[in-house]
Formats: C-alpha cells, sequence, structure tokens
C-alpha cells in the first residue's frame, strides 16, 4: 500500500472503545460528563452493550486512595466487558511549544470509524512512525483531499485571526474530540476546512485533548 494513500481498518468488531480521562484529587475526573456521553453515543451507533453502573465501578476503582493527578484509561468491549486503569498523569511544563509534523499516511474521510474512539490504533501508530520523537512532538493527518484532519493523539485548533480557533470539520475524518466539543460549545471555536499550507499562515497554533487541554505549537 502506497504511503500516500488513504488507510484504512477494516470494518472488523475486534476493537474496544476508549476513553483517556484526566482524574484530579479535588474534582474527579475532567469533563466526565462529555467523555460519558461520547462513550454511551459510540456504544449505541456500534452496538456494544454498555451498563453505566459498570463503567461507574471500574473507574472508582482504577482511582482508589489515589492523591495525585491521574490519566485514567477505559477500555470498554463490545459484550459489555469494562476495565480501567490508571497511572500518575505527568504534566507538560508550563513553556512547552510542541514541535508539528505532518505524515505522509493519509486518512480517509469516508471512513466512519474515524468519529469514533478506539483500540484500532493502525492509522495513528503508522503516522507516528514516519517521524523519531526527537523530531516532532505530534504528528498531523490530512486526508485524501489534503485536508488537516487531527494529530495522532489530538485535534488541531488554529489562529487565523478571526476571533475564533479554526478546527477541522467532522466530515473532513477525524475523531470529535471532548476538548474539541468543549471549546466549540463554548464558542472559542469553530469548524472550518484547511490544508497544512494554510496554517503556515496562522497567527498561532495549538493542537489539545481532554487530557492535556490546548498545547502550543508550530511547524517545522
Amino acid at each position: 500500500m502506497s504511503a500516500q494513500s488513504p488507510l484504512r481498518d477494516g470494518d472488523t468488531a475486534d476493537f474496544e472503545l476508549i476513553e483517556t480521562m484526566r482524574w484530579q484529587p479535588e474534582t474527579g475526573f475532567v469533563r466526565f460528563d462529555r467523555h460519558l456521553a461520547r462513550l454511551y453515543g459510540s456504544a449505541a451507533e456500534l452496538g456494544f452493550a454498555c451498563d453505566p453502573q459498570k463503567i461507574g465501578a471500574v473507574l472508582g476503582k482504577a482511582v482508589d486512595g489515589a492523591r495525585t493527578a491521574m490519566r485514567t484509561r477505559l477500555a470498554l468491549a463490545r459484550n459489555g466487558d469494562a476495565t480501567a486503569s490508571a497511572q500518575p498523569y505527568e504534566p507538560l511544563a508550563a513553556d512547552k511549544v510542541w514541535i508539528l509534523r505532518l505524515a505522509r499516511t493519509r486518512l480517509d474521510s469516508q471512513n466512519t470509524l474515524l468519529r469514533h474512539k478506539t483500540s484500532r490504533r493502525q492509522l495513528y501508530t503508522h503516522a507516528r512512525s514516519e517521524y523519531l520523537v526527537t523530531q516532532a512532538d505530534e504528528v498531523l493527518l490530512a486526508n485524501e483531499r489534503g485536508e488537516i484532519c487531527e494529530g495522532t493523539i489530538t485535534n488541531v485548533f488554529a489562529d487565523f485571526g478571526e476571533g475564533v480557533l479554526a478546527t477541522p470539520r467532522l466530515d473532513c475524518g477525524l475523531l470529535p474530540g471532548v476538548l474539541r466539543a468543549e471549546l466549540l460549545d463554548e464558542g472559542r471555536a469553530g469548524e472550518a476546512i484547511y490544508s497544512y499550507d494554510d496554517l503556515k499562515s496562522a497567527k498561532a497554533l495549538f493542537v489539545g485533548n481532554s487530557l492535556r487541554g490546548l498545547v502550543p505549537a508550530k511547524l517545522v
């Protein structure tokens, strides 16, 4: 398969639904309701059994006794089995700016599975492997039309001087991130279509997810 060709992970059901959340000792899970809404929505659309009480129980057990912020990963199998694990959350340095590069790997905008957070990470692993960790903090992916979609673990936000951050439209082919949804609902972001070359004229760039929030970034 050409590295320039759109890649598909296929349509088999051998995957889990995933949510990655930050837990804070003082306030609990960050954006918890939004994470659950996305999980339940994906479960309903893809035919996964989902018991909210079971979800709550495994998450509570994962962070039981924790005294510091935790990075928590929830996995839901098609039959409804749920597991959760947690490890200490390591924040970025306050002045950290992520270096971004563009992958040759392309996403297929018609692949609707991209709109669900799952354990099928082949596309993103393939894109991430194109650069050493010393060459890029995050790798951006475009679709078959050259439209920017997302990073391997983040959504993309660009300041083009229009008063709100521009984030790629869902029909470009991407995950509707929890942080992305919050920024859209608050009016701090708006959907747009743009290319990698368009990003070069942005006044500021950010990538982000619910775990880390918005991270300043730059192209190389």
